[in-house]
C-alpha cells in the first residue's frame, strides 16, 4: 500500500480510542510504519485534541506535530513520511458507534465518486446519507482502514 498520487482528499480513515493524541499516535504508527515508513510529521487541527504537544515520542522516535486551527479540516490528520510522502486520514470520533465507524471507514477509503472532505463524510453519516452498501464491504469494524 502507498499513498494515493495527487493527494486525494482522503487516503483512508483512523478510529482512535480516545482524544489523547500522545497516546493514540503510537498505535497508528505500529500499523503504518511497517507499511510505508516511519511517520515523521503530523498536521492536526486542535479542535478535538485537548493536549497539543509539539513533539510526540512514538516507538522510540519523535514525531513533530503541527497544530493548524485554520486551513486543516478538524476531522482529518495529515501524516508525513520521508519514504512514502503524505497520507490524509479521516479521524472518526472515538465515541462513534461501530456500525457508523465501519461505514465511515469504507466511505473514506472508497475510490469511487468525487472525493469528499472529512467533515463532509461525518456530516453525511450523521444525516444518514452514507451508503448502506459500504457496510457489506467492510467486514468487522477495525480501527484503521487505508484504501488505495
Amino acid at each position: 500500500m502507498s499513498p494515493s498520487p495527487g493527494h486525494a482528499e482522503l487516503d483512508g480513515a483512523w478510529w482512535p480510542r480516545s482524544r489523547d493524541l500522545t497516546r493514540e499516535l503510537s498505535a497508528l504508527a505500529d500499523v503504518l510504519d511497517p507499511l510505508w515508513g516511519r511517520i515523521t510529521h503530523i498536521a492536526v487541527n486542535p479542535r478535538h485534541w485537548p493536549i497539543r504537544p509539539r513533539k510526540i515520542l512514538v516507538n522510540g522516535h519523535a514525531v513533530k506535530a503541527g497544530w493548524f486551527p485554520s486551513g486543516q479540516d478538524p476531522h482529518k490528520i495529515l501524516l508525513l513520511s520521508y519514504t512514502a510522502g503524505r497520507w490524509d486520514l479521516l479521524v472518526i470520533p472515538p465515541e462513534t458507534s461501530a456500525p457508523s465507524a465501519a461505514r465511515l471507514m469504507a466511505a473514506a477509503s472508497a475510490n469511487t465518486g468525487p472525493p469528499m472532505t472529512a467533515t463532509a463524510l461525518l456530516t453525511a453519516e450523521q444525516a444518514g446519507e452514507t451508503s448502506s452498501s459500504y457496510e457489506a464491504t467492510t467486514g468487522p469494524p477495525g480501527r484503521l482502514v487505508v484504501g488505495m
